[in-house]
């Protein structure tokens, strides 16, 4: 198998929004009926996150299987959290949003986990209380449940932040050569 992972392009939107369908269907094959309704996310947000420079797609020889959105702090609704804390609530951090893959292409999830420690060392991700999928992920890869969020519209989210050591370590070498 041949996996890349590149900046998502305009011209991928037909196969994102058909990887995303595909994600909803497993949110809702495992009872989470509630996260990505009413459209959401949108042609137009993905639109966003590839304006930003941080729209990525997954591909595995050459056919989109996944999406992600991997963007810098600070993310607007992680400036409180409720019911718990941050690990670390100083430093900047990359956010990881909208993930979704194919329910039949599995390490999709690791694959994006590993391409974010690859370029920062403090991650966080939000998900719903019904992902319990997302959860399981999170938590497999080392992240710490953080407390509640609260996006724009007043949804409630889990909070997790992984601080990786490993590449925390990586980062100060690379950034002091």
């Amino acid at each position: 198998m041949s996996r890349i992972i590149r900046e998502a392009q305009p011209a991928d939107i037909t196969d994102i929004m058909q990887v995303i369908d595909a994600a909803k269907g497993i949110m809702r094959s495992s009872d989470n009926m509630l996260q990505w309704a009413d459209g959401y996310p949108s042609e137009a947000v993905i639109f966003s996150d590839m304006e930003k420079h941080g729209g990525y797609v997954v591909e595995d020889e050459g056919r989109i299987v996944g999406y992600f959105a991997f963007l810098p702090s600070p993310e607007p609704t992680y400036s409180k959290i409720y019911d718990g804390e941050w690990l670390d609530d100083t430093q900047s951090y990359h956010v990881v949003h909208r993930i979704a893959s194919y329910p039949d292409v599995r390490g999709v999830f690791s694959s994006i986990i590993d391409f974010c420690f690859s370029h920062d060392a403090n991650i966080r991700i939000d998900t719903h209380r019904d992902n319990r999928i997302m959860q399981h992920n999170l938590e497999k890869h080392g992240f710490t449940y953080c407390g509640i969020i609260y996006l724009a519209n007043g949804d409630e989210r889990l909070a997790y932040q992984n601080i990786n050591a490993e590449s925390a370590k990586d980062v100060i070498l690379i950034s002091t050569r």
